[in-house]
């Protein structure tokens, strides 16, 4: 079967490329193991030269990769070349930091001498999403090679020219040739892939569906996962908020990459007595989004990724409106060949809601007005997920404790919600396990060993 990349912009395909049959998929794991038995006994010293020249090779061609990205998945051009330096940032961060977050820990025990170390376990398979086709992938893949491991990358069926180009990055960077590969498969193969017993373990970012379903696989055979899954974010607004800073926030973080983020503010939690203020504002500024070609340096908002994914958004806010949504602006896909979606905000949205009790993955906030701090908390936590939460608020000590009391794996204060490669990313409840980034992240696909040692 043929895997196509279609611009979204256009509705226009992109490149085709022949899907991969399964023996050429097995060859490939034969070879990053291979690879890999040299690899893990390589210093970090000798890991950190290579990992400094993807990131350089990043940075050098951060336009050329930027274009892909843009082509395959519609998001504005300056947004992805924001991801490609962000991707060389972490290349850079674990090349620096990784061999002390891996070094030696010396434990006083009844031993002689007693420490921890920490060993690669061996091949990942990598189950990346389309939405952010670079970063998703180095954010993994770096700390996951600087600890010794191997990849093998299966990535969303609509990015295949940002998938091999990655691989084409690590290649010229002077990796082991097989040290990272891409597989180009349709998501039907992914149980024979993670059934082969040289893949020690499985991460994916992805639907909650679908991590499910990987997660049922693997636990079968006992395979390490970790899940990054949905979201449906709150955004806080209390009484005592910057209202122009939380207003103008808000919108960026409700429409961040076409609205197609697991960490965008989705829903906005809003006190009564701003929220006639809040309200105004943020209508006001959706309304001004620049809506166009994503390939244009001004463009603000691209298309949806794929003509499935619009129609499901069409539908839940059809659903949402049937029960009593009201729609203050947008609300409709634009009259192009593309696959547009007007910035839209729902108001008097409730439970029962698609809008209220699924990710909403478009350029679509949904107002919800609260009485008071307590019951803005209640709302907040009336969810299946758990990634990410932002506070707005001049009263720090009552953000902290706020913060406490929200489900998520962040909390972010007066700010919207991001990734940081300093900081662990990751979430609970049903927006999954397993944390990324940082050196929480990098310990997550070693083996953690303990040494005890008595002299004779």
């Amino acid at each position: 079967m043929a895997i196509q990349s279609i611009n979204p912009a256009t509705n226009k395909i992109e490149k085709t490329f022949e899907e991969y049959s399964l023996e050429t998929v097995f060859n490939i794991i034969e070879d990053v193991e291979d690879s890999f038995e040299y690899w893990k006994y390589t210093s970090f010293e000798e890991r950190s030269v290579l990992m400094k020249k993807v990131a350089e090779d990043l940075r050098q061609n951060k336009y050329e990769y930027a274009k892909i990205a843009v082509l395959e998945m519609g998001k504005p051009i300056s947004q992805a070349i924001s991801e490609i330096e962000k991707c060389a940032w972490v290349c850079d961060y674990y090349a620096e930091n990784a061999q002390v977050f891996l070094q030696k820990e010396l434990i006083e025990t009844d031993a002689s001498e007693s420490y921890i170390q920490f060993d690669p376990i061996g091949i990942i398979l990598a189950i990346m999403p389309w939405n952010f086709p670079f970063w998703q992938v180095f954010r993994f893949a770096a700390p996951a090679i600087m600890a010794g491991n191997g990849i093998i990358l299966k990535h969303a069926s609509n990015v295949p020219m940002c998938a091999l180009k990655i691989e084409e990055i690590f290649l010229k960077s002077n990796f082991p040739q097989n040290i990272f590969r891409t597989v180009l498969v349709n998501s039907k193969e992914v149980e024979e892939i993670i059934n082969h017993p040289k893949i020690k373990a499985v991460t994916l970012t992805g639907s909650e569906y679908t991590g499910r379903q990987v997660a049922k696989i693997s636990g079968k055979l006992l395979k390490k996962t970790v899940m990054e899954l949905g979201g449906s974010d709150p955004f806080i607004v209390l009484e005592d908020a910057d209202i122009d800073l939380a207003a103008k926030t808000g919108v960026t973080a409700r429409l961040i990459n076409n609205g197609q983020s697991c960490i965008a503010a989705k829903r906005f939690i809003v006190v009564e007595k701003v929220y006639n203020e809040f309200e105004k504002k943020f209508v006001n500024l959706m309304k001004q989004v620049k809506i166009g070609n994503p390939l244009d340096e001004t463009t603000e908002l691209g298309p949806i990724a794929r003509e499935d994914l619009l129609s499901e958004l069409e539908y839940q806010i059809k659903q949402s409106v049937d029960k009593g949504a009201v729609i203050l602006c947008g609300g409709k896909r634009l009259n192009t060949n593309g696959l547009f979606y007007e910035p839209t905000v729902l108001a008097n949205v409730k439970k029962g809601m698609l809008a209220y009790e699924e990710e909403i993955f478009g350029p679509v906030a949904s107002l919800i007005k609260v009485k008071d701090e307590n019951e803005a908390l209640e709302i907040a936590n009336d969810t299946k997920f758990g990634l990410g939460a932002s506070i707005w608020t001049n009263n720090l000590e009552r953000a902290k404790n706020l913060a406490k009391k929200i489900e998520a794996g962040s909390v972010f204060i007066n700010g919207m919600v991001k990734s940081d490669p300093r900081l662990p990313f990751g979430g609970i409840k049903n927006s999954g396990y397993g944390r990324e980034l940082s050196h929480y992240g990098i310990k997550e696909f070693v083996n953690i060993k303990t040494v005890w040692i008595r002299e004779l």
